[in-house]
């Protein structure tokens, strides 16, 4: 039986045009070919926010570069929201509608959730990671994470139902100054974690090193100097994933279990 009220918190609900298009790219070319196969194309944007421009932007990147007829669903906990976003409804590609990890009970192929977790403790993430993956089709996936207001630094981890399986950073190259700062968007499982001794700070060391060493390829522009320095954290023993066509945008994906808390 799904519980009676949403579960969760209201959220701040900060958002704005093209804050999540980092993350919408990757989860089109990660996850489209999941969304393709699925029997039901249904996706949730969970925790969307103050206005719905974030559900109403990934309806349509999804539907035109994976599947014409994907169903997106915003959910919020707070009713007022869901009141304020019904006029940009376009059932049944987009509608809107009350709801928490729980996801009201809907059983989608994709979740992203982002910027919501971050608003809790650290000890209620796993918790809340398995009720939204308990939740889902099979073969589901669920995208968590965080980025800044502008939307040019970003990390988000990518989860089944058995559990995180990849952790992907992503940045802006041309407004990025230095790969440290991708620290202060690590999803609430890693922020506290960038301390000696996890192995996430030893990936930001050594990626902050990188770029630092690929300094002589900075006058052919940050898009070279970037895929410079994650070819030498690759070299260095990290397994990188996928390669240079998707670090060309910015992009840096790892097993998890090569970041997880220790």
């Amino acid at each position: 039986m799904e519980p009676r009220r949403p579960l969760g918190v209201v959220t701040r609900g900060t958002t704005n045009p093209n804050r999540l298009r980092r993350v919408d790219n990757w989860i089109v070319e990660t996850c489209g070919d999941a969304l393709r196969a699925a029997a039901d194309p249904l996706v949730v944007d969970l925790g969307y926010g103050a206005t719905p421009v974030t559900p109403l932007e990934l309806r349509a990147r999804l539907a035109a570069r994976v599947r014409a007829d994907v169903r997106v669903v915003g959910l919020e906990i707070d009713p007022v929201r869901v009141a304020a976003a019904e006029p940009a409804a376009d059932p049944p590609g987009l509608t809107f509608a009350r709801g928490g990890f729980e996801l009201a009970g809907l059983r989608p192929a994709l979740v992203r959730a982002f910027n919501v977790l971050r608003q809790y403790d650290e000890s209620e993430v796993a918790d809340a990671w398995r009720t939204v993956t308990g939740r889902l089709a099979p073969g589901g996936l669920l995208v968590e994470g965080t980025c800044d207001e502008p939307g040019r630094l970003g990390a988000w981890v990518l989860l089944d139902a058995a559990g995180p399986r990849t952790l992907t950073l992503a940045a802006k190259l041309t407004a990025l100054e230095s790969p440290a700062t991708l620290a202060e968007r690590l999803p609430k499982a890693l922020i506290h974690r960038n301390v000696p001794g996890e192995r996430v700070h030893d990936l930001l060391a050594a990626l902050e090193q990188a770029w630092r060493s690929a300094a002589g390829y900075a006058p052919f522009g940050p898009r070279q100097r970037w895929l410079r320095a994650v070819a030498t954290v690759q070299e260095s023993g990290w397994p990188v994933q996928d390669g240079p066509r998707s670090w060309r945008h910015g992009y840096l994906t790892l097993p998890w279990s090569t970041v997880a808390p220790s």
